[in-house]
């Protein structure tokens, strides 16, 4: 597949990308390059290949959910301006 230059203008007006005629050509050249690698892809057999869920099939190593950090909640709302019972109150912004 290739694109035209008025495909790529029209492209990028609809993306609101401002391109001059120069910026056109070297996008437009540098989109059939994708395409051009897209089609090489599909043209790969991938018969008897079966699909994988993730590229790397290693088992991860998994522990257990502890929370390891102390509680430092009342030292940081000793420091605030105003608290009360456990939140941090701040200015009211919408009314």
């Amino acid at each position: 597949m290739s694109l035209s230059l008025e495909d790529v203008k029209r492209i990028a007006m609809l993306a609101r990308i401002g391109l001059d005629g120069d910026e056109a050509e070297r996008t437009r050249a540098q989109l059939d390059a994708v395409f051009g690698l897209i089609e090489r892809l599909q043209a790969v057999d991938t018969r008897g290949v079966e699909p994988m869920t993730h590229p790397g099939d290693a088992a991860l190593r998994l522990r257990d959910d502890v929370a390891d950090e102390p509680q430092r909640r009342d030292d940081y709302q000793a420091v605030a301006p105003s608290v009360e019972r456990g939140l941090y109150l701040v200015p009211r912004v919408i009314e």
